[in-house]
């Protein structure tokens, strides 16, 4: 499409059917005072976390823990994709909203999967290569009569509900720099609020306001400062210049993009919003001489009408790890105790809060209104601090974790404990529910840093063959954490990481889809497992559950894909379930049986293929996963190995590994073929 009429549309951006009589039915307005009271519209999904809160926690219950066994699939979608959806799609009145790979938005009848209309944007294929991690759109916003979708080429669409033709179209950044949107749109107050992604390619962050009637933009707030030797653009930026030291940060951007959480409280007319990542990386290159580069890797809080800051809380200071705060926040009114009366056992008063659990290893609870810290304890394994000092606010790093004598192992690693799927929050049991993970990489200080634009940037020497220091599992859980007691109730493990986010519904349930493709059900107050679904391909997206003519489903999103890997080609499709369902589910393809094939090789060498597959190998293919088992390739495959890992297989997801010489070859084959005679002889 010509970007000069990037707002025209094209023969082929919109494909249109003709609304059933059920359809054509006039909505109620999805206004302010709707948007503030989703307890009037339970049937529907509103907006990205159901409510303001964001909780993602539905009050239907006709599914619930007695019946849930009892789920079949009502219908399918297939959005002819290969690449990761992660969407949260929209139900309003019988019409369900969501997006796919390339930012393509998509209306469907809520109950029969019917599609009523296609907007394609049109996105150039050049975005392949700037997105960080993958084509992927997380969902839409819903405003009075219009669709709002941020683009991948970082246009803002409005769609008219009942069309999805387009009513207007801003270009939120300047697309000659590496910009991209995969994130949410959200409403506020008459606003479309959206933020933007690119850090690793060199880019300031910044959020912005739109008007939702026309595009205009109301304001915008720049996350990180710009050229210290002019004015900033407000008080809050100009606080911040004394926290970034040396010209290397601005002049390539500096980072901290809003690239996905955006939560607005009505009550308090704030908009929360989550910063990312420096650019690069590596703060001693970023940033040389020190400073906590404000408001990198923060919760930033600011007025919903004109974007002023109201307080912000700076979760990594000085950041070196990649520990984004972008990870989902929810809202909460927690009877929240202090030190003393939780140690009597007394409930304490109601607070306002806000809760995040970011790529850093800690949950962290805040007073919304204030940004008073109240907790930050670990979720997952954490190494690079022993702990948060709650009365300065301030992790306690361990020495040697900023890796500037010598290169160490860090746990979380950048996929870190918590990414960007999801997590839900019960009223009814009280817990979070969050899809954790364990993961960790090795920072070491290059021997030489030079920024190159438009391509990744961190800073960080090669991962070279420091093998000692990898070999240890990466693995995931759903881990439901109580936030008063400031601790885990229960965890339900998988074998690998990179799982779904969560649902959790007044009927005892939280749903989950895995990596390895499985949608499955648990009891919400004590994770036994009640039903599961195999979905054809994993599962990154969240659920959500909705209801039509008195009939509840539940829907989700399937096609595995994003930072993990990053084009791995998966078959996408929108799988929707109900009680009774008797659509004919997605056919799990049986695992050919292999025979053993005649090996050499040493004890050492196999040893050594060992560590190799734990380096290189085991994030994509350790298993739990939709991705190949190695030990089940073909002889072709396994001869051919050095050509795979010189790239043949590219096109298909799979990376080059330039690192390897002839001899690490032979080592993995070695390794591979003696697992391969292990599970023969099974």
């Amino acid at each position: 499409m010509n970007r000069a009429f990037a707002g025209s549309i094209s023969a082929l951006a919109v494909v249109c059917v003709t609304m059933s009589s059920a359809q054509q039915k006039p909505t109620a307005t999805i206004d302010d005072a709707a948007l503030r009271a989703p307890e009037s519209r339970t049937q529907d999904w509103l907006s990205y976390g159901r409510d303001y809160y964001e909780q993602r926690f539905s009050p239907l219950n006709q599914i619930n823990d007695k019946n849930v066994a009892q789920l079949g699939l009502a219908w399918s979608f297939d959005t002819a994709t290969d690449r990761g959806l992660e969407a949260t799609p929209l139900v309003i009145d019988g019409v369900m909203y969501t997006t796919g790979s390339w930012s393509v938005t998509y209306a469907v009848d809520a109950r029969t999967g019917q599609q009523l209309w296609k907007y394609d944007p049109e996105v150039h294929r050049k975005y392949d290569n700037l997105a960080c991690c993958d084509v992927v759109n997380r969902g839409a916003a819903f405003y009075k009569d219009k669709v709002y979708v941020g683009v991948l080429d970082g246009r803002l669409v409005a769609l008219d509900m009942k069309t999805g033709k387009p009513a207007w179209t801003a270009t939120t950044v300047d697309q000659n720099q590496p910009f991209t949107i995969t994130g949410a749109p959200r409403i506020a107050n008459g606003k479309v609020i959206i933020g933007n992604g690119g850090a690793e390619y060199g880019v300031r962050g910044y959020v912005s306001a739109y008007d939702a009637d026309t595009g205009q933009l109301a304001w915008r707030f720049y996350t990180v400062p710009g050229d210290p030797s002019k004015p900033q653009e407000n008080q809050a930026l100009e606080k911040a210049v004394a926290t970034w030291k040396g010209d290397v940060w601005w002049k390539v951007g500096g980072g901290g993009t809003v690239w996905d959480s955006i939560v607005y409280d009505p009550e308090l007319n704030l908009v929360y919003v989550g910063t990312g990542n420096g650019s690069p990386w590596n703060r001693d290159i970023r940033s040389p001489g020190g400073g906590d580069n404000l408001y990198l890797c923060s919760i930033v809080a600011l007025n919903a009408d004109n974007g002023e800051m109201v307080w912000y809380y700076q979760t990594t200071p000085a950041d070196t790890w990649d520990y984004t705060s972008v990870q989902p926040m929810m809202l909460a009114d927690l009877n929240w105790p202090t030190a003393a009366e939780a140690a009597a056992g007394q409930p304490g008063r109601l607070r306002k809060v806000i809760m995040q659990a970011p790529k850093n290893g800690f949950f962290y609870v805040l007073d919304r209104a204030t940004g008073e810290l109240l907790a930050a304890d670990p979720y997952v394994e954490v190494n690079w601090a022993s702990h948060v000092d709650l009365k300065t606010g301030r992790p306690v790093e361990v020495p040697g974790a900023a890796y500037r004598d010598k290169g160490t192992y860090i746990r979380p690693g950048p996929l870190g404990g918590h990414n960007w799927q999801a997590m839900s929050f019960s009223p009814t049991t009280g817990l979070v529910y969050i899809p954790a993970q364990d993961n960790g990489r090795y920072y070491e200080q290059p021997k030489g840093f030079t920024f190159t634009p438009n391509e990744y940037n961190l800073g960080l020497a090669p991962t070279g063959r420091n093998l000692e220091r990898y070999d240890i599992p990466h693995k995931g859980r759903l881990l439901a954490w109580d936030p008063i007691a400031r601790k885990p109730r229960w965890t339900a493990e998988y074998g690998n990481y990179w799982n779904g986010g969560t649902l959790a519904t007044s009927g005892n349930l939280v749903f989950q889809g895995t990596a390895a493709g499985e949608f499955i059900a648990y009891n919400a107050a004590t994770g036994g497992k009640l039903w599961s679904a195999y979905a054809g391909t994993g599962i990154v997206a969240p659920p959500i559950t909705y209801a039509v003519n008195g009939q509840q489903y539940v829907s989700v999103m399937a096609g595995w894909g994003g930072a993990f890997p990053k084009k791995f080609r998966s078959v996408g499709r929108l799988l929707t379930y109900r009680i009774g369902g008797d659509a004919k589910p997605p056919v799990r393809t049986a695992d050919r049986p292999v025979t053993a094939i005649p090996s050499t090789a040493s004890a050492a060498d196999i040893a050594a293929g060992a560590k190799l597959f734990n380096t290189y190998c085991v994030r994509c293919h350790g298993g739990a996963t939709v991705l190949p088992d190695l030990r089940r390739s073909t002889p072709g495959i396994l001869n051919g190995l050095d050509k795979v890992l010189d790239g043949a297989m590219v096109e298909r997801g799979m990376p080059r590994f330039a690192e390897f010489d002839r001899a690490m070859t032979g080592q993995l084959r070695a390794y591979l073929l003696d697992e391969r005679r292990k599970l023969a002889a099974k």
